[in-house]
């Protein structure tokens, strides 16, 4: 029992989707009387006594046209084929097929099989009075005006409906990705001045707590002079750890994207290789012994690697200042062939210095050496640190003069983001198609499909008329006793379609013979109401009987 519940559920479902506000129930069954009650005054002026099942039907095929659209299709198609009823229904299911079918195969298949039932059923209704094959065109021609061409409105309605949907979608969320590459842009900026601090300030401070541990030990200072000098490299080496402690904290606040570099580098004015030989005067000044050595030819660099090797030797002579005061340090710039390579080396700091700081161990940050190996990184580099075997430290940085990104970040996401894989931009704007396009089509075939049927029907129409008449001359040299062979080759073939009104009319026909009538041509005199009949009897396989008489409409 669940189990047939279930599938009466889901039947119920797929038949009636929903949801089935007020409003649309109220909508949907005043349509379906609307629509019913139109089937039933139809077949009742057409005199079919089928009024009432045809208005049924009519607004039970109505309520299930959007749920089931192939099958109301068909068989309002088939209905619509035998009865007049259901034709306005037959253009409100072409229209829901072509906004609801989604594969185009299975939509064109379905009209197909409409059209095939369509045809068979008025086929079957005028097979006594019509020709199969006018049948067939006029039902052609018919089916494509009334339901074709609302079916490819609809399909276009509905294509044009999904596609500003998906812009929609999609403009939202460019405008989410724009939000976030706002923010990202912010982080980096924010990244940027705290690496920017660090290098910079901390190089500053670090020169500070230098001249100050200097002074120090200047035995010419009193000890007033000695404890207010103290003091100041207390303060600056507090300094130095609350800007570590605010740097960690933007740090920690922004997503780790590597400092900027580039043009924003070069805006911050900070100096490249060139102010290298600035930072080794002021160490020098501040006491330290200091080298500066340059190999190889001197070659212009990108302001991305100019103005990383500026902050690794600003950031290596802090680090040598900080935890080996007193230690002679070394710079070396060597331009090799494809990069350039810089390297600051410096020596155990003497014991003498460390027993008289007494301010406490170095200040570290942590942030130091991660700055400089994502500045190397950025510009295609590398970075190595470490002690060397006179327990000393060593750091080196090879830096190529072509950097490998130069922006430092991605761009956010452009056209081709949103490309097909495998697909260029060229490549994947010949795959898409305006929903207008298809449809557009499907008009122009139905358009041309009427028109051939058109010029179709005009010539048979010509050559109908034509069969069926007969020219006065023709008739009167026809006599009476020719043999029915000889006469029927004199004759045109006849049409049906165009003679059916003549028979039975006119003087009775000789007893036992079979006649054919045909309408008569070149009959001077005639009025607008006269129709001149000519009339040929047979029996026996010889004419036996020739009339020539008038028919008043």
């Amino acid at each position: 029992m669940e189990a047939i519940a279930r599938a009466w559920d889901t039947a119920v479902r797929t038949a009636l989707p929903g949801p089935w506000r007020p409003r649309r129930v109220v909508g949907e069954a005043v349509l379906a009387l609307v629509m019913g009650g139109f089937a039933a005054l139809l077949e009742l002026i057409t005199g079919s006594g089928l009024a009432v099942p045809f208005g049924l039907a009519v607004m039970v095929l109505f309520v299930l046209r959007k749920g089931l659209p192939a099958p109301v299709l068909l068989v309002t198609a088939a209905l619509a084929g035998w009865a007049a009823g259901p034709l306005p229904l037959l253009v409100c299911a072409g229209w829901t097929a072509g906004a609801r079918i989604r594969r185009v195969w299975s939509l064109v298949g379905a009209f197909v099989v409409g059209w095939v039932l369509f045809t068979m059923t008025g086929v079957l209704k005028e097979a006594a009075s019509l020709s199969p094959k006018l049948v067939l065109g006029l039902s052609l021609g018919f089916f494509l005006l009334v339901a074709v061409l609302p079916g490819l409105y609809g399909r276009y309605r509905a294509q044009r409906r999904a596609l500003l949907d998906a812009l929609r979608e999609r403009n939202e969320q460019l405008v989410r990705e724009r939000v976030m590459v706002v923010h990202q842009a912010r982080l980096r900026e924010r990244h940027r001045i705290a690496q920017d601090m660090h290098d910079s300030l901390g190089h500053q401070l670090a020169l500070i707590s230098v001249h100050s541990g200097a002074l120090e030990v200047d035995r010419t200072l009193t000890d007033r002079q000695r404890e207010a000098v103290g003091v100041l490299r207390q303060a600056a080496v507090a300094a130095m750890r609350e800007l570590r402690e605010v740097v960690g904290v933007l740090h920690d606040e922004s997503t780790a994207v590597p400092p900027a570099t580039g043009a924003a580098a070069g805006a911050s004015g900070r100096g490249g290789v060139d102010g290298v030989e600035g930072l080794v005067e002021s160490s020098r000044a501040a006491g330290a012994e200091i080298g500066l050595s340059r190999e190889g030819e001197r070659r212009p660099l990108p302001a991305a690697v100019d103005h990383a090797a500026y902050r690794i030797v600003q950031e290596a002579l802090t680090n040598a200042h900080k935890h080996a005061p007193g230690a002679s340090i070394g710079v070396a710039l060597r331009y090799e062939p494809d990069a350039l390579v810089v390297e600051v080396t410096n020596g155990r700091a003497p014991e003498l210095v460390g027993a008289r700081t007494g301010a406490g161990a170095a200040v570290s940050g942590g942030q130091g050496l991660t700055g400089l190996r994502e500045r190397a990184r950025l510009v295609g580099g590398m970075v190595h640190a470490g002690p060397t075997p006179e327990q000393g430290f060593r750091l080196a940085a090879v830096l190529p003069y072509e950097g490998a990104e130069q922006d430092g970040a991605a761009g956010p996401a452009g056209a081709e983001d949103w490309m097909p894989e495998g697909l260029t931009p060229v490549e994947a704007g010949r795959r898409r198609r305006s929903p207008a396009l298809g449809c557009a089509i499907g008009v122009g075939t139905v358009a041309l499909t009427v028109l051939g049927l058109l010029v179709w029907g005009v010539v048979a129409f010509v050559q109908g008329t034509n069969d069926a008449s007969v020219a006065k001359p023709m008739f009167d040299q026809i006599k009476v006793g020719t043999a029915e062979a000889e006469v029927l080759r004199t004759l045109p073939r006849g049409n049906d379609f165009f003679t059916d009104t003549y028979k039975g009319s006119g003087p009775e026909v000789p007893a036992g013979a079979h006649c054919r009538w045909y309408g008569l041509d070149g009959v001077p005199g005639s009025g607008w109401n006269e129709e001149h009949v000519a009339r040929f009897c047979f029996r026996d396989g010889v004419l036996v009987d020739k009339q020539e008489y008038v028919m008043r409409g």
